[in-house]
């Protein structure tokens, strides 16, 4: 009797497990709750539902503990970044992005793929998004496409690139599994870049339906459009006038067809064409060399971990801030303009602890982990890698990276183990999921992409969910047929 009533325990744990994401995701989706109100009074109220409304603070205080390390990253990793973006340290990759992409919608929405992919060689989802929306949002707002594509396109190829062994999955699932990082990663290299190339066709494919919905343009059509009257990026000088994203061989404004089209004569069309505005009174040319060298050391003591990240970004934001900005005034000023972002991202992470602190401290996590296991019919133990690797969709979406590998993979290679399946096809098929993941609400990351991007959480998750997963199954299947899995 006893046995039972635990077993009835488990099973209501785990329903209201997943209707507690389930109800959480219509409601942002429908945008009938913000994603911050959802996340903070759904899981509160499920917590009472399940009878340990008590415990509640205990859970949420060590949600915040877990994530406040992460919270402090993101808040100086934005300061660092706006700053860098602010003095012009990616003006250049701007401009060669912008030079490739023109006035077509087909190659600016691959170009968001090529940039994200690139960027996200540094392992931080953050960092990612910053650089790729900053670059890419103007463009997009000129030619009045769709933001909901750049920021699907930009994760997904971050997801795919998580992967990496500095990214945290694959450590993840070394650690948890006690296997070598590089024995789980070398061999997947191909599955992954089968993956990464499925992002490229689909960023060319949506590419090329942005373009017939809005047609070629030329450069010109383009500065006819009347500019957004909105900062194309907070804290890079200007509200959207007629030099950002427009024309600025002069002075003058661009917002009209007569503006303009005699400069088309002193200087190039991509030279002219750019992304921030070249003569916002932030630049500091003189010391770009510096923000270089300090950007990239700050990068290679992230990768080699010499010291933990928060601590980095909060060294390497004051350290920008006081060399490129001397005068206190200008530092305030630095400060407050990038406030917005800092202000928007840490309160969605700290919201996210008690949406985490719930799931975990209730036992809703283990419960719908251990009811999703136990479900796999017998006859698929000899096909554990592939088993893995779907369940590795829901599972990295609905929990996060360190629920998933530390809680569910080394029961996953167990069951593997029993049917003569290796640690490591258990350890490869695991990270197929990423792409999707980099999409779930629990990813910090996430809400830096959609807040500087002005997107609303509901309609990238609509949009992207989709696209992600058929990734995520693609570099699966890639990985079985190559025989990696």
């Amino acid at each position: 009797m006893e046995v039972q009533g635990r077993t009835l325990g488990v099973h209501m744990l785990t329903i209201l497990g997943f209707a507690m994401i389930a109800t959480f995701l219509v409601l942002i989706m429908l945008k009938k709750m913000s994603p911050i109100a959802a996340l903070v009074l759904i899981p509160a109220l499920f917590c009472v539902f399940v009878g340990k409304g008590a415990h509640l603070g205990d859970y949420v205080l060590e949600g915040v503990t877990s994530l406040a390390p992460t919270a402090a990253m993101l808040m100086f990793a934005i300061v660092y970044f706006g700053v860098m973006i602010d003095v012009g340290l990616f003006d250049p990759i701007v401009r060669g992005i912008l030079r490739f992409c023109k006035a077509d919608p087909m190659r600016i929405v691959v170009g968001t793929a090529v940039l994200a992919a690139i960027v996200s060689l540094d392992g931080d989802g953050s960092t990612t998004f910053m650089i790729t929306v900053s670059a890419m949002y103007p463009l997009y707002k000129r030619l009045g496409m769709s933001l909901v594509v750049m920021t699907g396109v930009a994760a997904t190829a971050n997801g795919v690139m998580n992967t990496l062994p500095w990214g945290g999955p694959t450590a993840r699932a070394a650690t948890a599994l006690k296997l070598d990082a590089s024995d789980i990663f070398v061999p997947m290299i191909p599955a992954l870049a089968v993956g990464l190339l499925a992002v490229f066709l689909l960023s060319y494919v949506l590419g090329l339906r942005e373009r017939k919905r809005l047609g070629v343009l030329t450069l010109d059509e383009v500065l006819e459009k009347e500019p957004e009257p909105e900062t194309v990026l907070v804290g890079a000088g200007g509200k959207g006038d007629g030099k950002t994203g427009g024309k600025v061989a002069s002075n003058k404004p661009t917002g009209g067809a007569g503006s303009g089209t005699d400069d088309a004569g002193s200087a190039s069309e991509e030279d002219d064409f750019q992304g921030l505005d070249p003569n916002r009174d932030t630049l500091r040319p003189k010391l770009y060399w510096f923000n270089a060298g300090l950007t990239v050391a700050l990068l290679a003591a992230m990768i080699m971990e010499l010291l933990p990240i928060p601590v980095l970004f909060l060294l390497g934001a004051a350290l920008a801030l006081t060399v490129n900005f001397p005068h206190m005034p200008d530092q305030k000023a630095r400060i407050a303009a990038h406030a917005d972002n800092v202000l928007n991202v840490s309160g969605m992470v700290f919201a996210a602890a008690v949406f985490t602190g719930v799931l975990q401290g209730t036992g809703m996590v283990d419960s719908m982990a251990r009811w999703l296991v136990d479900t796999i019919p017998a006859g698929m133990g000899p096909h554990m890698g592939l088993v893995t690797g779907l369940l590795s969709l829901p599972l990295t979406y609905f929990m996060s990276n360190d629920g998933f590998y530390f809680g569910v993979l080394p029961v996953l290679a167990e069951a593997g183990a029993a049917h003569g399946v290796s640690p490591l096809e258990i350890a490869r098929a695991s990270l197929a999921g990423q792409a999707l993941h980099m999409s779930s609400p629990l990813v910090p990351a996430v809400y830096v992409l959609v807040g500087m991007a002005k997107v609303e959480f509901g309609d990238h998750t609509r949009f992207t969910v989709k696209w992600a997963a058929l990734t995520s199954l693609v570099v699966l299947f890639s990985g079985i047929l190559f025989g990696i899995i």
